[in-house]
């Protein structure tokens, strides 16, 4: 098996709980360094690993063929197109970028150098969403008319990353829980013909956008995307309705809990929620009435990292690839020209 040498940029939350982990389960990854400007806590957890300490040192590094674009989201472009410059491959993480024009920059000088280029869509692998995908794949629900999907939480008080909550490029709920919920839907139904979106401020002292709604028109469905960091008690995160029947699935993917507390994943029992969470199905198949739980798939982040691998040794589109981080970061302006202006915008 060839091995690809693997950069992260950035040893934070990002880097410790979603990314090393995933690459050094990996049998066809190895974290070859870390970029720490004056720390070195990623050798407390991966001894064998490199510490950079500028970026010129990751891309001067010959042995690098992977690098993780896992820095605040402003820095994303500049970052990636100094990466894609020095031949380097890339995973970006969500939000690709502060904008669909620098996106598309990107998407271009990787085709031009033959570069893959990926977005770090990891609740794609989620155990929840998965579920939700399997069941309308399978044709349960008939032909979808409507779906709801939901990322709540309640965080009053303000993060203590600046980047996240001071005004400017890439700032706010739209570009941080967004992506996810926007990739998920755009994954399952594609883009939407027009949109109208509500995005809005509600926490004390907050100076960016910490709550939105956003409702994609299809020809024959409505899909809307909610987020809020002021909701207590979150309604299910996934309501989906069809000409046969529903489907209704909280959001209990354990993955992130686990990872925060520094357990290691693995290939077996990983990523699999309590029973209590199931999903709930009501629906008719062949005449009869089904009402009953369905069982909840494992989630797993190893097979995104496993999907950016085969992509790698086969020279193919990733699953989650630039041109979806285009059309993420598409909805997102959209939504935003949407709110400003209280009418619907057109996308296609």
């Amino acid at each position: 098996m060839r091995i690809i040498n693997t950069a992260l940029l950035s040893f934070g939350m990002s880097g410790r709980v979603f990314h090393a982990p995933f690459i050094t389960l990996h049998p066809g990854f190895k974290l070859q360094g870390v970029l720490e400007r004056t720390k070195q806590a990623a050798l407390e957890f991966y001894p064998d690993t490199t510490i950079y300490r500028t970026i010129e040192e990751v891309l001067s590094d010959a042995a690098v063929e992977l690098v993780v674009i896992n820095t605040p989201t402003n820095t994303h472009y500049e970052l990636s197109k100094k990466a894609l410059m020095a031949g380097k491959h890339i995973i970006v993480e969500k939000a690709f970028t502060t904008t669909s024009g620098e996106a598309a920059e990107l998407y271009h000088i990787a085709k031009q150098k033959q570069l893959t280029v990926s977005v770090y869509q990891n609740r794609r692998w989620d155990s929840d969403f998965s579920t939700v995908r399997q069941v309308i794949q399978q044709g349960l629900l008939g032909d979808i008319t409507e779906a709801e999907f939901h990322f709540d939480r309640y965080k009053e008080t303000l993060s203590p990353k600046l980047h996240k909550e001071m005004p400017g490029p890439g700032a706010g709920l739209l570009n941080d829980l967004g992506p996810h919920l926007i990739d998920q839907a755009l994954s399952l139904f594609g883009m939407p013909v027009s949109l109208f979106a509500d995005v809005r401020t509600l926490r004390p002292g907050s100076q960016v956008d910490d709550c939105f709604s956003i409702t994609l028109f299809y020809k024959d469905k409505r899909v809307v995307l909610k987020s809020n960091l002021m909701v207590r008690e979150p309604l299910p995160a996934f309501v989906v309705h069809g000409t046969r029947g529903s489907f209704i699935k909280t959001r209990a993917d354990i993955q992130e809990t686990v990872l925060l507390a520094n357990e290691k994943p693995n290939l077996t029992n990983w990523g699999t929620e309590p029973e209590s969470e199931q999903g709930l199905l009501h629906t008719a198949i062949d005449g009869k009435i089904i009402f009953e739980k369905i069982p909840t798939l494992q989630g797993n982040y190893y097979h995104y990292y496993d999907d950016v691998y085969q992509a790698l040794i086969n020279k193919t589109e990733p699953a989650v690839s630039a041109r979806d981080g285009i059309n993420v970061m598409e909805i997102i302006e959209a939504a935003r020209e949407s709110s400003k202006m209280h009418k619907t915008v057109l996308v296609l």
